[in-house]
């Protein structure tokens, strides 16, 4: 992956600066801002963040919801993650895998990427039980939404991940949600090494779920994970969905880096 520039070298562009911890801002806060409380927690004025706003709302990095006020990630900026990636080729790839895998877990498989702290759903393959759960590419998740968000948590720094745990809180979904710190880095920790997560509806009540982190090098991280109904997705097809996903990750992670046509 490509390191980071050294910060402290060269020409520091201030304005550009401040755009991106703009972007970072919004990006990782829990509710959407408006122009005054965007300026109050930038600590810029309301005539710089003003500037800001409209050049990246021109741009398309943000938009405004429907009241016309409240600020959110624009296209643009899912646009410039997937740019040296062709996101399209690649589902098209990973689709056939992903229906294999539904097939055999007989449950939803959900494949997500994380994007600013945001896990955006790339591809699906839906259970043909009537009774199932329902996943639609181009979905945006938050990130503590159950086992796909700790994956992706687990794959960060532990440092990284405990500040954004203290910088966002740990939210109460379910009488099941983990809200203490240390009890959900210890989930985390354990993910590290395994490879993957169970959610035992932590995040919706009656649904269960595992994820499995795939470690690719090329795009932004993704994960995928099969979601069912807690009283199909009793233990034993747990671990049956661990077995099947963890030997299957190779495969889509290999799509991933390498390219369908490699």
């Amino acid at each position: 992956m490509t390191k980071p520039a050294d910060k402290s070298a060269g020409y520091q562009a201030p304005a550009v600066h401040k755009a991106f911890h703009l972007l970072r801002t919004v990006a990782q806060s829990r509710q959407p801002f408006g122009l005054t409380g965007l300026a109050k927690k930038l600590g810029y004025s309301k005539s710089t963040t003003h500037g800001l706003v409209h050049a990246l709302l021109r741009e398309g990095a943000l938009v405004q919801g429907a009241d016309g006020r409240k600020l959110h990630l624009g296209p643009t900026v899912i646009d410039l993650a997937f740019s040296s990636w062709n996101s399209i080729k690649m589902v098209e790839a990973v689709q056939p895998v992903i229906d294999r895998l539904r097939d055999r877990i007989k449950e939803t498989l959900v494949l997500g990427a994380l994007i600013c702290n945001r896990i955006l759903i790339l591809a699906a393959a839906e259970s043909a039980d009537p009774l199932k759960i329902s996943a639609s590419p181009g979905t945006v998740l938050p990130l503590f939404a159950g086992a796909a968000g700790k994956v992706f948590l687990a794959a960060k720094p532990p440092g990284e991940a405990q500040q954004l745990i203290r910088e966002n809180g740990l939210p109460f979904h379910t009488p099941r949600s983990i809200t203490d710190e240390g009890k959900y880095l210890a989930v985390l920790e354990e993910a590290r090494s395994n490879g993957y997560c169970v959610d035992d509806e932590e995040y919706l009540t009656g649904v269960r779920a595992v994820a499995v982190a795939l470690n690719n090098i090329k795009g932004p991280p993704m994960a995928f994970w099969a979601v069912g109904l807690s009283n199909r997705m009793d233990d034993d097809k747990i671990a049956h969905a661990i077995g099947v996903m963890t030997a299957a990750s190779g495969k889509l992670r290999g799509i991933l880096d390498q390219g369908p046509g490699d």
